[in-house]
């Protein structure tokens, strides 16, 4: 059973900086994605890295956001810059795509 830990988040005005963590446990996660969930919309996926590094961004935060990920301990990392009021989300990771149970997540409120 995998477990997944998403930490970070936290409030920041428009135009900061954050770096959100995701920590698993119980298995290898070959693509890691990290996700959002904004209130009253679907969660979507913002950005995928693979094993040997290969990365996928979302239009919406390319040029912003940069994902990461230590393979040795099973973590990943999503450097969140120059952040908007339509980046506040709850913000996860899972395997891209999704197949392992979701983690808690890390609200993510850019506000003023």
């Amino acid at each position: 059973q995998v477990q997944l830990v998403e930490s970070g988040g936290g409030l920041v005005q428009p135009g900061g900086s954050l770096t959100l963590s995701c920590a698993a446990s119980g298995a290898t996660i070959y693509t890691m994605g990290w996700y959002r969930q904004a209130p009253g919309k679907q969660r979507e996926l913002v950005a995928s890295i693979t094993r040997g590094g290969i990365t996928k961004y979302a239009d919406s935060v390319k040029g912003r956001f940069t994902i990461s990920r230590d393979n040795a301990k099973n973590r990943a990392f999503l450097q969140v810059n120059t952040l908007r009021p339509e980046d506040t989300a709850v913000y996860y990771c899972n395997h891209a795509p999704p197949f392992h149970s979701w983690g808690p997540g890390t609200q993510v409120t850019v506000s003023s």
